[in-house]
C-alpha cells in the first residue's frame, strides 16, 4: 500500500487539528481505502492550547504526528519543515484552517497516479471575498510571472499541492533563507498540473496572515526568483537622468530666447525632493537584495524544533 504524507502548519488552531484530522480519516476510509496515510502537525509557535491538543491526537491515533518549533518561525518554514520530516510516496501540504478542503485530497492522489510530478491548486474565491482581494492576488500572480523566471499566470497561488517523494527529495536540499516553496515547485519543472478548487470558510479562530505579512511575503516571491527590479533601477536611474537634462537644457535654452532669468525656488525644492525620493527607492531595492544575501551567508536554520514524536 502506497504512503501518502500530509504536512499541515498550524499556529494558533486548537480549534482546528481535531476536525481537520477527522475529515481527512473519513475522507481515506471512505474514497480511499487503499492508501496509508500519516499526518504531520508542524507547531509553528502557537501561543493556545494548539501543542496539548496535538499531543492528545498523537496518543490517540497513530497516523498523528507533530513538530513543535521553539518559536514561531513562519508559514514557509512550517511547511518546509514537514517536507523535510515526511517519508510517504507523496507528500501533500495544506492549511489547518479547513479552507483547504480534504475532499480534494482523493483528486490530488488520482492525478498522481496519472503520472504527474506536482499537483498544485487553484483557488477560486467563494462570492463573500471582496472582488480587491480577488483582483489583487490575480495582479500579484500575473506581476510575478513578467519579471520573474517562474509563470504562475494560470494560478497556483496556493500551498495546497501534491508533490511525489522524487520532488520532495529535491525540495529538501533546497538551501535558501527566505522561502517561497510555491515559486519553487514550479521552478522545479518535474510534470505538473493544477486541479481547481473553491477556498472554504475558516472552521475557527481567526487568521493572523495581515497586510503586513502578506506584503512581506510577496516582496520575497519577487526578489527570490529575480534580479529584475535590480535592472529596473538602474533603468529609472538614466531615464529621469536623461529627462532632467532634457528639461533643463530646453528651459535654459527657453531663458536666453526670452532674456528671463532662471527662477523658482518651489520648482527646485520639489525637483530635490521628487530625485530625492526616486534614490531612495533605487537604494531601498539593492537594499533588499543585500539583506537577503546577509541572511543567507549567515547560514542559519529556518527552523529549530523543539520536540517531535517521532
Amino acid at each position: 500500500m502506497k504512503k501518502i504524507s500530509i504536512v499541515i502548519p498550524a499556529h494558533n488552531e486548537e480549534g482546528n487539528v481535531s476536525l481537520i484530522h477527522q475529515r481527512i480519516k473519513e475522507v481515506f476510509s471512505s474514497e480511499l481505502p487503499g492508501y496509508r496515510f500519516e499526518i504531520i502537525f508542524v507547531n509553528d509557535g502557537s501561543r493556545d492550547d494548539t501543542q496539548q491538543k496535538l499531543e492528545e491526537l498523537a496518543q490517540r491515533y497513530e497516523e498523528v504526528k507533530f513538530i513543535e518549533f521553539s518559536r514561531n518561525f513562519g508559514h514557509q518554514p512550517a511547511v518546509k519543515a514537514g517536507l523535510d520530516y515526511a517519508n510517504g510516496n507523496a507528500v501533500i501540504s495544506m492549511d489547518a484552517d479547513l479552507q483547504h478542503p480534504p475532499e480534494l485530497l482523493p483528486e490530488l492522489i488520482h492525478k498522481w497516479e496519472e503520472g504527474y510530478d506536482i499537483v498544485y491548486t487553484v483557488r477560486t474565491y467563494p462570492k463573500q471575498i471582496s472582488r480587491f482581494k480577488r483582483k489583487t492576488s490575480d495582479l500579484y500572480y500575473r506581476l510575478l510571472s513578467m519579471i520573474s523566471d517562474v509563470n504562475m499566470k494560470d494560478g497556483g497561488g496556493s500551498d495546497f499541492r501534491l508533490m511525489d517523494a522524487s520532488v520532495v527529495s529535491v525540495m529538501r536540499e533546497m538551501n535558501e533563507t527566505d522561502l517561497f516553496l510555491r515559486g519553487l515547485s514550479n521552478w522545479m519543472g518535474f510534470r505538473q498540473t493544477g486541479v481547481r478548487f473553491t477556498a472554504g470558510e475558516r472552521a475557527s479562530g481567526e487568521s493572523s496572515y495581515n497586510l503586513k505579512k502578506m506584503m512581506k511575503f510577496a516582496f520575497t516571491g519577487i526578489t527570490a526568483f529575480s534580479v529584475k527590479p535590480l535592472y529596473l533601477a538602474a533603468y529609472l536611474g538614466f531615464i529621469f537622468s536623461l529627462t532632467a537634462i532634457l528639461i533643463y537644457g530646453i528651459y535654459v535654452i527657453h531663458s536666453f530666447v526670452a532674456k528671463t532669468e532662471i527662477s523658482g525656488w518651489a520648482s527646485l525644492i520639489m525637483t530635490v525632493v521628487f530625485f530625492g525620493g526616486i534614490q531612495l527607492i533605487i537604494l531601498g531595492i539593492i537594499g533588499i537584495y543585500l539583506g537577503k544575501i546577509f541572511k543567507q551567508v549567515k547560514e542559519r536554520p529556518n527552523y529549530i524544533v523543539r520536540s517531535k514524536s517521532f
